[in-house]
């Protein structure tokens, strides 16, 4: 990997591309009705996956870029996911049968912030409205530091079988930094409690570019981690917009690692986990290789969503929860972003979205080049173009954000068959940005691209 193009390219603000246009994108021209309508349109076999927020959390992360806030009041989230029924019920009744669903993500916040009886509740309520196939694969993300045994079993019960873990770093000092202190016992507790259950499917989240972190600190979260054999990690770098989101002025920007700093620290940390005989799936990704998405990496069929790298196959996400996005073949939708105002809509029998996106032909394009340029470090443009009835020549004209990264080596071109250079592909964000027709004007709202 090449310092002088992390030191070209790493300060530059650039989207994750989980999704293509990204939400700054989104207007209140696609609201409830437009949703409803959609909704209403799904082909009769279509299957979708389900994405269900629960933005609470005991106390705030400062390093979070997630719609969250603090709650010590029980009933509070208690009224929530009864919203939350409310939602999947009025969702399903507008698509108007039981549609097949292969995924299932709750995200947050902390979703296992809802008391264990509340968290079957509303899974049984999704398994009346859908038809969860047998197979589907049942995803919470959780907090190690206030999971209870009792909440394992709901889960276990309710037929979860993944759990992924914010670990982000084991260095107290950097904990303390990030106003998340998580003991390597805390989570090793989890762990264990999780595969008692049968819930055999564990990712943890690494984080790098933290306050006071360094490559001997990361390295050491690594050793730690991998102790606990989890089958993936997700490794992401810290994202700080404190303009965007307030309580990252907590943090020292002092003592945030440069763009050279967070290069090292990802490489150290990609290394390591190759090392221990993962997989590489992406850019931040890693699995072991018998593993659905390592194999899912190899076949080529991996694909890109809300959630980051997935093996999720649909075209169809659908959203609940208060700032939930969902994703149709008509474009994208997202729910209001404010607790009250999301609940109030759906108290009153009408969907809560807020605003969306609807897809032109160009955007389908430049979204499967994007895809397959995060997925696969490389895109056939011919052939991308040719399922869309474009001409590749004309999309590589309308990217000369392409011809600095050609010429720095970044990027090979022969023909129209783009490819990252193994040494290059940390900047990958930066080869799908080139196609990115929306990108100048929302980019003070993303994250570093290194």
């Amino acid at each position: 990997m090449r310092v002088d193009l992390a030191a070209s390219y790493g300060e530059e603000r650039l989207p994750r591309y989980t999704s293509y246009p990204t939400a700054p994108h989104f207007s209140p021209a696609i609201g409830a009705d437009r949703y409803a309508r959609w909704l209403a349109e799904l082909p009769a076999g279509a299957s979708a996956s389900l994405y269900l927020h629960v933005p609470f959390c005991r106390e705030m992360c400062w390093y979070c870029g997630c719609h969250t806030q603090i709650v010590r009041r029980d009933e509070l989230v208690a009224a929530y996911q009864r919203t939350l029924r409310s939602e999947v019920g009025l969702v399903a009744e507008i698509i108007g049968r039981r549609i097949k669903v292969e995924h299932i993500h709750f995200g947050g916040g902390t979703p296992t912030i809802m008391a264990p009886d509340a968290f079957a509740e509303l899974m049984s309520a999704m398994r009346q409205a859908f038809f969860v196939l047998p197979s589907a694969e049942i995803a919470v993300e959780i907090d190690p530091r206030t999971l209870t045994a009792d909440m394992v079993e709901a889960m276990r019960l309710s037929g979860v079988n993944r759990a992924s873990l914010g670990v982000q770093s084991f260095d107290p000092v950097v904990q303390r930094a990030i106003n998340r202190v998580q003991s390597y016992e805390q989570t090793a507790s989890v762990v264990d409690m999780l595969r008692r259950a049968g819930i055999a499917g564990i990712n943890f989240d690494l984080i790098y570019g933290l306050p006071h972190q360094t490559v001997a600190s990361c390295l050491d979260t690594v050793r730690h981690a991998l102790a606990l054999a989890p089958d993936r990690f997700s490794v992401f770098g810290y994202a700080h917009v404190p303009a965007f989101k307030k309580h990252q002025r907590m943090i020292n920007e002092g003592v945030l690692p440069d763009g050279i700093a967070r290069h090292d620290q990802a490489c150290a940390i990609a290394n390591a986990l190759k090392e221990a005989g993962y997989v590489q799936v992406g850019l931040d990704h890693f699995a072991r290789p018998d593993d659905a998405m390592a194999k899912a990496c190899e076949e080529r069929t991996l694909r890109r969503n809300f959630q980051g790298y997935t093996t999720d196959k649909g075209e169809v996400l659908l959203g609940f929860g208060a700032s939930a996005i969902g994703h149709l073949p008509q474009g994208y939708v997202q729910n209001e972003v404010q607790i009250g105002a999301y609940s109030e809509a759906i108290s009153a029998g009408r969907l809560a979205s807020a605003k969306g996106y609807e897809l032109t032909d160009d955007d389908r394009l430049r979204a499967d080049i994007i895809e397959r340029i995060m997925c696969e470090f490389s895109a056939d443009l011919g052939a991308i173009c040719a399922r869309h009835g474009a001409m590749p020549e004309a999309m590589l004209k309308s990217a000369p954000r392409l011809a600095p990264l050609i010429s720095d080596g970044v990027v090979r071109l022969d023909g129209a068959r783009l490819a990252v250079a193994n040494d290059s592909r940390f900047l990958v964000r930066s080869v799908a940005a080139a196609f990115d027709a929306h990108l100048d004007s929302a980019k003070q709202l993303h994250s570093r691209a290194v």
